[in-house]
């Protein structure tokens, strides 16, 4: 009986590729924004995803001059720079929906109630060190005084942030997003993942298989092309942060 080699090599990547798929999440990027009553940062995007089932729901976070934790993406929101200015200035902000500009206290209020939906919360780089610092230990306050601490997972541009987190918090899931360390350098440094763009990890495909055989996790950001959402999902990243959630959950269902 012959068996044809092709049709087997073909079974066998179809079949790791489900196997990947299965594994593979998908994390909301600033929420489900992209729908009718939602914006980007907003409680509504936070509540959004958790209606569609996604693993996580992604957020940013700045400490304002007087030390309150507001989320934005942005360091600048109605023409005002958050770390120059006062919640009470920024209080009355509001969003394209609608919203008034939302605490941190607010968000991982409305996520305690969203259950099995993780936060995936994002501390931006401030201006100083000493800044930054603040903005961990007030984030981290938060997190403990609302008992989010099991679904909250930590990212950041900056080094120090994420080194901070790790020193206060060694039991949180701690992920980088810069791009220019390598697995082997994140594992030394105590990370629980690397959370890189796309094109990094095109630049350096080995890094998936590295990261994994580390036991760090593999987040990729943000992808919003199905056939680049396929790729990853066959070289097996544990999470994928689109924009477009409902279709990458499409994808992998398929």
């Amino acid at each position: 009986m012959k068996i044809n080699k092709m049709a087997l090599l073909s079974a066998a990547i179809l079949t790791a590729s489900a196997a990947f798929a299965q594994k593979t999440k998908v994390i909301a990027h600033r929420g489900y924004w992209d729908v009718a009553g939602s914006a980007q940062n907003s409680l509504a995007s936070l509540n959004k995803a958790h209606e569609i089932n996604v693993y996580g729901s992604e957020f940013d976070v700045h400490l304002s001059k007087d030390g309150i934790a507001v989320i934005s993406h942005d360091d600048s929101i109605g023409g005002m720079t958050i770390e120059e200015s006062t919640y009470e200035q920024l209080k009355n902000i509001t969003l394209p929906n609608g919203e008034h500009l939302p605490t941190l206290a607010e968000y991982l209020e409305q996520g305690k109630k969203n259950k099995g939906t993780r936060l995936i919360l994002e501390i931006k780089p401030h201006k100083t060190k000493e800044a930054e610092d603040r903005a961990v230990a007030t984030t981290l306050a938060l997190v403990k005084k609302y008992k989010a601490a099991s679904m909250t997972e930590y990212i950041s541009f900056s080094m120090n942030i994420c080194t901070e987190l790790i020193r206060l918090a060694p039991k949180a899931s701690v992920a980088y997003l810069r791009g220019e360390v390598n697995p082997e350098e994140l594992k030394k440094a105590g990370f629980s993942g690397l959370d890189y763009h796309y094109k990094i990890l095109e630049k350096h495909p080995d890094w998936i298989g590295s990261a994994k055989a580390l036991g760090l996790s593999v987040n990729v950001w943000t992808v919003n092309d199905p056939a680049i959402m396929q790729s990853l999902i066959a070289q097996g990243v544990d999470f994928i942060t689109t924009d477009k959630p409902v279709e990458a959950t499409g994808l992998l269902g398929k």
